[in-house]
């Protein structure tokens, strides 16, 4: 009868160690990083930093901050789209502020869906597509904000300060998607 309790015992702990050890396992798997080694990277460090620390959930894994750099971004892409397509309507009157906006606007609609996309990608752990994303929306922000076709426009809108903040964002997004292109 003793053996047989110590046999249950042996078992039950030999469960708990398996488990504990799937869990160490589980913890190692995911990447975590320090916020600093990704903003060393960035070209506005303090921006970089603040935008992660900002993170709710204040986790540091890799693919949390991705999410949560994609999530801000989507955010920032769609105040930009709503500011563009709102200086279209305003400028239907002046040819040439129109066209440019009506780029803009274009431009982060695609922004806006790429970054939709970009979020799929990531929770199918698709994470060759990322810089690839970065790269196209970093090229929409340059299409509107230092376009020269159709026109070069002097832009005296905040368009120009979303769009730098939504390059900014992609610029981090980018940082973070090469470190998980490597895990």
């Amino acid at each position: 009868m003793g053996g047989k309790k110590i046999e249950n015992t042996m078992s039950r702990l030999s469960s708990i160690l398996v488990v504990f050890l799937l869990c160490v396992a589980f913890v190692y798997a995911v990447k975590f990083v320090d916020v600093n080694t990704i903003c060393k990277k960035a070209k506005n460090h303090s921006f970089c930093s603040a935008l992660l620390n900002s993170n709710p959930s204040k986790s540091r894994d890799l693919v949390s901050l991705a999410l949560y750099t994609i999530h801000v971004g989507h955010i920032n892409a769609t105040n930009a789209l709503n500011l563009s397509d709102t200086l279209v309507a305003k400028s239907s009157h002046d040819l040439e502020a129109y066209t440019y906006y009506s780029v803009c606007s274009n431009d982060f609609k695609e922004i806006v869906n790429i970054l939709k996309v970009a979020q799929v990608d990531l929770k199918s752990k698709n994470y060759k597509y990322l810089s690839i994303h970065v790269e196209n929306i970093r090229t929409h922000v340059s299409n509107c904000i230092d376009a020269k076709y159709p026109i070069a426009y002097p832009d005296p809108s905040l368009l120009p300060k979303y769009a730098a903040i939504v390059d900014q964002d992609a610029q981090i997004f980018s940082i973070i998607a090469n470190y998980l292109g490597q895990a």
